[in-house]
């Protein structure tokens, strides 16, 4: 039997070899009775990451190489990756050490034990503990939220069976959220706790603008809450800025001279309302957007090269 191991990369140079040889020497010591592939996906780094990877080709026949025109995003890549297997399992592991390699052959227990998913899920973490809130926060708040239960601190390391990858290959989706799919489609799952490390080396190409989109993306597809506020909101604040208007109105007829209209209350009602109106078009902007991409059916990637396939 055969097992795939996809690897995603981006400016990973002084992670790429280490993880390989970490991966190569789990299996040649706890997982020998399998055949294995390593399969690097680079999403277009600017630093030697491709070099070490051609490197690793060249020394090894078992790891393969897939390299992308250009960087295609934090879903597209690991997800096409996952596309190009060929084994009976495949894990998709990250090259920073995040994710522990020491996980794999539990990984790989549980699935001959019957489970078609296996998945890594993060109990605790080295990271930055503000970061860690954050995460927590948002993990809680989606889950509320959506109409799928999505999986807590679940980033898609794990171990899925080849029945589930046909799955993935079936769906028509230019900007696949993973972590989604895996609540939403998912067949029996086995969770596997672990604590995330610290990276290894290197600097971590996460920022405020990608973790937004993840958040937006997940949010986007898997939510109807943003609009059903929107709609209650809007209606809510209709209801009392006209029972405010027709009050204020009476009193003014009452008091005709000692009721005062003034500008403030016409200013305070004209900031609020054009606040909330740009909230929630920007949340409505947020929707078309993930719908606009999702319509226009463009490839997950463009690769530029592959080598041993």
């Amino acid at each position: 039997m055969k097992i795939s191991v996809v690897i995603p990369t981006w400016n990973e140079e002084e992670n790429a070899r280490p993880i390989c040889e970490a991966v190569m020497h789990v299996f040649e010591t706890k997982l020998s009775t399998y055949v294995y592939e390593i399969i690097f996906i680079d999403n277009n780094s600017t630093d030697r990451t491709r070099s070490v990877i051609e490197e690793l080709c060249n020394e090894y026949k078992t790891v393969k190489a897939i390299f992308n025109t250009r960087n295609f995003g934090q879903f597209n890549s690991p997800y096409y990756g996952l596309l190009q297997t060929c084994g009976d399992a495949t894990i998709l592991l990250c090259a920073d050490f995040q994710d522990p390699v020491e996980l794999l052959p539990i990984f790989v227990h549980e699935w001959e034990q019957g489970h078609k998913i296996v998945a890594g899920i993060k109990t605790n973490s080295k990271e930055n503990k503000l970061m860690r809130f954050l995460r927590t926060c948002y993990y809680k708040l989606i889950k509320k939220m959506s109409d799928i239960e999505q999986i807590e601190h679940f980033t898609g390391f794990g171990l899925y069976d080849k029945s589930f990858i046909d799955t993935l290959r079936q769906i028509d989706d230019p900007v696949p959220f993973l972590r989604g799919i895996v609540a939403e489609l998912g067949p029996k799952r086995k969770d596997i706790p672990y604590e995330q490390q610290r990276r290894r080396m290197g600097k971590t190409s996460n920022n405020f603008y990608s973790l937004y989109d993840a958040a937006m993306l997940s949010f986007t597809s898997y939510t109807k809450l943003g609009m059903r506020v929107a709609i209650f909101t809007g209606s809510i604040l209709s209801f009392f800025s006209i029972l405010a208007a027709f009050v204020y109105l009476i009193l003014k007829l009452i008091y005709w001279d000692r009721f005062p209209a003034g500008n403030i209350p016409i200013l305070l009602t004209a900031l609020i309302f054009g606040a909330l109106q740009l909230f929630f078009i920007g949340l409505l902007g947020e929707y078309i957007l993930t719908i606009n991409k999702r319509t226009i059916h463009r490839p997950l990637v463009v690769e530029e090269k592959r080598i041993n396939f």
